[in-house]
This record gives structure tokens, C-alpha cells and sequence, in this order.
């Protein structure tokens, strides 16, 4: 059975929305960026399942990147996450203000 590129694509737009209510809708630092990881995901998958149902691999070529660029920015999210909590004991975005001392 072939699975057809409308229920990935549609898998891939579940994905995408929970990620973008997990930006917008919840406080901890730590979640945000996790829900940044599962939109460029459901990205990832979307760009798989095109090149795949065109039969090109440049799709498949430009995961990699995006993939790179996802890494470096979890180390980099996760690195000020554990700074700002270091300073002010929470990662709490609404209680974050980096302009107060």
C-alpha cells in the first residue's frame, strides 16, 4: 500500500499548527523551542515528501541544511535558556525582563 503525498502533507500541517499554538500559547522558554523544532520538522517532512513524489532529491539535499541550521539553534536557545535562568531562576518568558536589573 502506497501511502499518497496528500496524508503526508496533511500529517505535516498537524505537526506544523501544533507547533505554532506551542510558540504562541505556552510561557516556558524551554517548550517554545521545542515547538520551533517540531514546526521546521513538519517543514522537513513536507520537503521529503515532495521530492520524493517529484523524483527530484534536491528537497532531500536542502533537509540537511535545514536540519544544520535546527541544531545550531537548539544549542544556541538552550545556552541562553540556561544563562537567563542562571541569573534570574526561571525560564518563564513572561517573567523574563532583560532590560530591568
Amino acid at each position: 500500500m502506497q501511502v499518497s503525498l496528500e496524508w503526508y502533507l496533511g500529517l505535516t500541517a498537524i505537526l506544523f499548527v501544533m507547533g505554532v499554538v506551542g510558540v504562541l500559547f505556552r510561557r516556558n522558554a524551554i517548550v517554545m523551542i521545542m515547538s520551533v523544532e517540531l514546526m521546521l520538522n513538519a517543514v522537513n517532512l513536507s520537503l521529503v515528501a515532495i521530492s520524493q513524489s517529484l523524483g527530484d532529491l534536491s528537497g532531500q539535499i536542502l533537509v540537511f541544511f535545514v536540519m544544520a541550521v535546527a541544531a545550531a539553534e537548539a544549542a544556541v536557545g538552550l545556552a541562553l535558556i540556561i544563562a537567563i535562568f542562571r541569573s534570574k531562576s526561571t525560564v518563564d518568558v513572561s517573567e523574563i525582563n532583560l532590560f530591568k536589573n
